[in-house]
């Protein structure tokens, strides 16, 4: 019997907790699971969000990295925090597209961050596997991304579409990074192929 697909009209568990707790969107539970699982994010750490929009991954990594830390976020589209309020002096916004990062890109965003974090989708057409390819370039996109701009030691989370490229991403990652995880929180839609790598220990690659 085929899955029944979500209503995502109508607002589900994790929607409402997002409205009650003041945050943009319902991907905030996400990240919670993954940092209370694998704690990638931690105080003082220099963070660049990828496909930021509508901004609740920022606004939770800030509250962790606090003062002497920073959060750079990056989207195509512009970033709309109004339901979860403005931001502190060390959270930033850049209108920028990943996939067609050139000079003034990569000198707007700079470097030395210790965690790179991609929820960023494409534009879905509901054919599973020109959605999966569409998600693959995405994350290529953020790994290249990440392999310029993290420390040695930053950790890298990123959402990926499951397709026929999965598996050949995940080795990217394991190529780059001491640990590799492979995560899907509870609180994915049960109908989402999404899932999330996540890297952890970006190894120096001059040794």
């Amino acid at each position: 019997m085929p899955k029944r697909r979500t209503d995502r009209s109508k607002p589900d568990h994790y929607s409402k907790m997002a409205k009650k707790d003041n945050y943009p969107a319902r991907s905030i539970y996400k990240l919670d699971e993954i940092q209370k699982k694998f704690n990638v994010i931690r105080p003082k750490d220099q963070v660049l969000d990828l496909g930021c929009s509508p901004g609740s991954w920022m606004k939770y990594a800030v509250d962790i990295v606090g003062p002497a830390g920073r959060v750079v976020g990056v989207d195509i589209k512009d970033r709309d925090m109004s339901r979860g309020g403005g931001g502190p002096d060390n959270m930033s916004f850049h209108l920028l597209d990943v996939m067609e990062m050139d000079d003034v890109a990569w000198e707007t965003i700079g470097g030395d961050y210790t965690v790179v974090l991609s929820d960023m989708a494409p534009s879905t057409t509901g054919i599973k596997s020109v959605d999966a390819a569409r998600s693959f370039l995405l994350c290529e996109a953020a790994l290249g991304i990440a392999e310029r701009v993290l420390v040695p030691g930053g950790n890298f989370v990123v959402k990926i579409f499951q397709g026929e490229d999965f598996e050949a991403f995940v080795r990217s990652v394991k190529q780059q990074f001491k640990t590799r995880k492979i995560f899907k929180p509870k609180s994915c839609r049960p109908d989402s192929k999404e899932i999330y790598v996540i890297g952890l220990g970006k190894k120096d690659m001059l040794v």
